[in-house]
């Protein structure tokens, strides 16, 4: 089961909260506004998305690495790592 099953709901809204901006920034395009407006909204969609993953990766932490850090072995050592990677690919993004 994934760590983010008890607020799976939750995420999805954020998601189509996220997906709505985006159609706005292809409004803005499509109509000509002004370049920096359109990067203001560039700019607040970015900041959803990173916050919406910030918050799955804690679930992800949460749950899935502290389970198999209970467990030991090299699963933990394999959800460390795993966790390390995404949170790397997140800090470059």
């Amino acid at each position: 089961m994934a760590g983010y099953a008890d607020t799976k709901h939750d995420h999805a809204m954020r998601l189509r909260r996220v997906e709505g901006q985006i159609r706005g920034l292809q409004r803005m395009v499509e109509d000509d506004k002004y370049c920096i407006d359109v990067l203001t909204q560039v700019s607040a969609a970015t900041s959803a998305l990173r916050s919406f993953a910030l918050s799955l990766l804690e679930e992800h932490l949460a749950h899935c690495v502290a389970e198999a850090t209970l467990k030991g072995g090299p699963e933990a050592d394999a959800k460390v790592k795993e966790a390390s990677d995404a949170i790397a690919r997140l800090v470059r993004s």
